[in-house]
């Protein structure tokens, strides 16, 4: 299963320096525990390393006093970024704002990007980058049928992200290919991943934006599922396929990371079975059905690799009770709500 490759071949880092950009988000902190695993010394960059309660759940992991070191960091600021990696042979750049706000998404997530780049080639020792894009930047446009298949040589249409608001979507995209057309010109090993919906355990205190798309649909805050699917991947499996496409030598181009594609409705049909004793919605937002089927994914480039993909119920299992052993979503019983502080 998926989830079990992230302690394969643990020794691989030892003697190794590594960065990973917003190393307090929930797939990177994911990343950092697995290149600690593995024997690597980690800097991560966050906003504030003095921040002992955001910053908990990553000096907590198994060789985080000896290898981990927290360094303040912006993405808009190359001299920051280049004190960050300067010694690392390889970046994670992870960090990626996630809003509504046009202002705040496109230009953190492409000049951060392009500024990551540029630090990584001036610094001289970093041998690769290895940057999360998202499935974002690979499949929107005008409905696909289910039949269709999206694999790496796809891009999103960015006038149908511009035209139907997707600003995260659109942001994605061009930082992506930003990033391409600079690691060009400044002649840089860059890999990609681009995982669909993350889903599974929480490291980090807080709910992030994909675990709140599972959240909203046990905590009553929602009555009805929207006509849409989407695929799913386990937080485990994309930290996984980060540190192979790094330790691959022929690891070249993008890398989809993704499991099935699910509607909604198929989704709340899933939590129900597994936590009964929510109010999980049961019907389609409007009437119309569950019509949108989605496209498929393929995950082949990683699977050549070794990555596997856990499926979508270990998805939505690991999650729910993340949240619950986290104080994030009450537990039930006969109907009734335990007590729970949610921050």
């Amino acid at each position: 299963m998926g989830g079990d490759n992230t302690t394969a071949n643990c020794a691989s880092g030892h003697g190794h320096t590594v960065c990973v950009t917003g190393a307090g988000g929930f797939i990177a902190s994911w990343l950092v525990k697995l290149l600690l695993e593995k024997g690597y010394t980690v800097r991560g960059t966050v906003r504030n390393p003095a921040d002992a309660t955001k910053n908990a759940h990553l000096r907590a992991q198994d060789g985080a006093p000896e290898r981990l070191t927290l360094v303040r960091a912006d993405l808009l600021d190359k001299e920051s970024l280049a004190a960050a990696f300067r010694g690392c042979e390889g970046v994670f750049h992870t960090a990626s704002p996630v809003t509504d706000d046009p202002e705040k998404m496109i230009e953190p997530a492409v000049n951060g990007t392009r500024n990551v780049i540029n630090a990584a080639a001036d610094v001289g020792s970093v041998r690769r980058v290895v940057f999360t894009s998202s499935i974002g930047a690979v499949y929107m446009g005008p409905r696909r049928g289910p039949n269709e298949e999206v694999d790496e040589t796809c891009w999103s249409d960015l006038d149908y992200c511009k035209n139907t608001k997707n600003w995260y979507c659109y942001a994605k995209t061009v930082a992506e290919q930003a990033a391409w057309e600079l690691a060009k010109q400044r002649r840089l090993d860059l890999v990609v991943v681009n995982p669909s919906l993350v889903l599974g355990p929480l490291l980090q205190p807080a709910v992030n934006a994909s675990t709140w798309h599972i959240l909203k649909y046990l905590d009553g805050s929602v009555q009805t599922y929207a006509d849409a699917a989407q695929a799913y991947v386990h937080v485990r499996d994309v930290a996984d396929a980060h540190a192979r496409v790094y330790e691959e030598p022929g690891a070249r181009g993008r890398y989809l990371c993704a499991g099935r594609t699910l509607h909604r409705g198929e989704v709340c049909r899933t939590l129900a079975k597994l936590f009964p004793e929510y109010p999980v919605p049961s019907k389609c937002k409007g009437g119309a059905g569950e019509t949108n089927k989605g496209c498929r994914f393929s995950s082949q480039r990683l699977a050549e690799l070794g990555v596997g993909i856990s499926p979508a119920n270990l998805c939505l299992d690991d999650t729910v009770t993340s949240l619950q052993d986290k104080g994030l979503l009450p537990r039930r019983t006969a109907g009734v709500f335990d007590t729970c502080v949610i921050p």
